[in-house]
C-alpha cells in the first residue's frame, strides 16, 4: 500500500533541500531550496512521533556524520541512512541505531557496477539483506534512466529496467529511487518511471523526486497501483514549502488501509 516517506537530507551538517541536479563540487552551482534552523535530531523526533516508519536520513558529501548520529540516536531502530555507506562502514552505522543502510556509488567504482562490492557490504551486514536498501537514483536518457552516483552527477553503466532491478532483488530488502532531474523542483513526478517501479520491483520500493502535494501521493498510489511509495521533500511545510502539510501527510498515510 502507497505511504507517505519522509526524509533528512544533510549536508555540511545542516538538514536541507536540494535541487537535486545541482548538487555538483562547486559551491556556486548548488541550488538550495531551504536551510533548517532546526537539527536533524528534531526531525528524527518528528517522525517518531508519527509513526513515520521508513524514513531516510541521507549525508549529501562529507561533514555530515555527527548529525546523522544525532538523529539515528533519537530514534534508534526507525531510520534509514545512506550517503557514503560501503562494507567497512556497514556495520557501524547499524550499531549506531539505523535500521537499514542505503548504498549507491559503493556499488559503482568508476562508474561500473561490482558485484564483488555488493558481497562485501552483504557480508559486512552478516549476510543480512533485511538491513540493506539498493539506492538506484537515476537520471533519464530519452525513454529510458541510468543510475546516477557521485551526487547524482556520474552517470554509471547500470539501465534501471526489469533485469537490473531483479538481478538485485535478492540482494536486498527495498530499493530507494530518486528521479535526479525533477529532484527539488516541485515539478510533478516521474510517471513513466513510478509506473514502471511497480510492475518491475517485487519489493519494497520509494520513489522521490518532484512531489508536490496530497494529489501526488494520490497520483502515485494509482499510477503503481498501490506498490510505490513516495518521498515529499521540497514542498512540505516543514521545510519552508507550501505544496503540503507535514500533518496532511501524516493524516493521508492514516487514512490508507494497512499492509
Amino acid at each position: 500500500m502507497t505511504k507517505f516517506r519522509p526524509c533528512i537530507d544533510l549536508h555540511s551538517g545542516q538538514v536541507k533541500q536540494i535541487v537535486g541536479g545541482t548538487l555538483t563540487t562547486t559551491s556556486t552551482d548548488l541550488k538550495t531550496n531551504y536551510v533548517s534552523k532546526l537539527p536533524a535530531g528534531h526531525f528524527a523526533q518528528l517522525y517518531m512521533d508519527n509513526d513515520l516508519e521508513g524514513a531516510h536520513v541521507i549525508m549529501l558529501g562529507p561533514g555530515n556524520e555527527e548529525a546523522a548520529k544525532e538523529a539515528l540516536a533519537v530514534w534508534k531502530g526507525g531510520l534509514q541512512i545512506g550517503g557514503g555507506i560501503n562494507d567497512k562502514n556497514a556495520k557501524q552505522w547499524i550499531d549506531w541505531g539505523a535500521d537499514k543502510v542505503i548504498i549507491t556509488s559503493f556499488l559503482f567504482p568508476s562508474g561500473k557496477f561490482s558485484q564483488e562490492h555488493l558481497d562485501l557490504v552483504l557480508a559486512a551486514l552478516g549476510g543480512d539483506k533485511e538491513r540493506l536498501v539498493i539506492d538506484l537514483s537515476c537520471r533519464r536518457k530519452g525513454d529510458t534512466w541510468f543510475v546516477a552516483m557521485d551526487k547524482w552527477q556520474t552517470i554509471t553503466n547500470m539501465e534501471v529496467n526489469e533485469a537490473s532491478i531483479h538481478s538485485l532483488e535478492e540482494y536486498c530488502s527495498e530499493f530507494l529511487i530518486h528521479a535526479a532531474d525533477n529532484e527539488g523542483l516541485q515539478k510533478g513526478v516521474d510517471e513513466k518511471l513510478v509506473e514502471k517501479l511497480a510492475e518491475w520491483c517485487s519489493i519494497p520500493v520509494t520513489y522521490a523526486g518532484g512531489g508536490r502535494n496530497l494529489q501526488d501521493l494520490d497520483h502515485v498510489k494509482t499510477l503503481s497501483g498501490t506498490r510505490v511509495d513516495l518521498t515529499i521533500g521540497s514542498a512540505l511545510d516543514i521545510f519552508g514549502g507550501s505544496g503540503v502539510t507535514f500533518d496532511e501527510c501524516v493524516a493521508w498515510n492514516r487514512s490508507q488501509p494497512r499492509r
